[in-house]
């Protein structure tokens, strides 16, 4: 008797135009197959092009966020152009989380590991379960973490992100906040409540303003603090001539709310 087979990533999406996708590979703990990684990247360019999306919450299925690739895929095809191919694969959609326009929300349980925890630091904001713990723990098994580190050591400081590469440690989800890699840490059970109130603090902001500084926020990081501050000017003055924030300032002076 043939059975339908769950889709690897389910989607969602509210009235507010918050998409909600969920990694949906409980069984393998979302290890990120190279299916699981062209659904997403899918879904990225998806929500890209879509005027309407607001913001995204990524999210798992089961007791786990994500273990990192499926190690038995990787082991099953032994090549170089294979490795060099799927690491490739994987950094595109990760930087696809950053390019996206909209802010993206992490919502973490249980283990987050190897390129789950660099999943974990390409989005822009996370909240973790009090039980979740974090590893990149490629070395223990003879395999630096490399690609991981991208992201580890643009979130925590370098020697905590040192740290956590050459020991393969997991570390708990408060000091994964005094790290700097997740924001708000709560019991499991408030987790999609905490979600819901950082969603609404954000998604009622004007969509070109989070947009626009959401580039420059990421873009002034790799650049000299000159470069950085005239790029920043840049884009405040042209945020500034958009309606919502002519509209803003004034709403400010004459001591309203905006009309947006």
């Amino acid at each position: 008797m043939l059975t339908t087979q769950e889709p690897l990533l389910l989607r969602s999406q509210d009235p507010r135009g918050v998409i909600t996708l969920t990694l949906n590979r409980p069984q393998a703990f979302n290890s990120l197959s190279e299916a699981m990684l062209d659904a997403l990247q899918l879904e990225l360019d998806t929500i890209a092009r879509d005027p309407g999306a607001r913001l995204l919450v990524i999210k798992a299925a089961g007791k786990a966020f994500c273990a990192g690739h499926d190690l038995k895929e990787m082991r099953a095809t032994p090549s170089k152009d294979y490795y060099q191919a799927l690491f490739a694969q994987c950094g595109k959609m990760m930087m696809s989380l950053q390019a996206l326009a909209v802010p993206v929300i992490a919502q973490v349980q249980g283990i987050a590991t190897a390129a789950g925890c660099q999943l974990v630091a390409m989005c822009d904001l996370a909240v973790a379960s009090s039980d979740s713990r974090f590893a990149v723990s490629g070395v223990n098994l003879g395999l630096f973490c490399a690609t991981p580190s991208v992201a580890l050591s643009r979130n925590l400081g370098r020697k905590a992100a040192f740290e956590m590469l050459v020991t393969g440690a997991f570390i708990s989800a408060d000091e994964a906040k005094v790290k700097g890699l997740v924001n708000r840490v709560v019991a499991a059970d408030s987790i999609e409540a905490e979600v819901e109130s950082l969603v609404s603090a954000i998604v009622g902001k004007p969509r070109l303003a989070l947009s626009m500084g959401k580039a420059l926020f990421y873009r002034q990081l790799e650049l000299g603090i000159e470069a950085a501050y005239a790029d920043a000017a840049q884009t405040m003055a042209c945020n500034m001539m958009d309606h919502c924030a002519l509209e803003g300032v004034q709403a400010f002076i004459d001591k309203r709310k905006p009309n947006w």
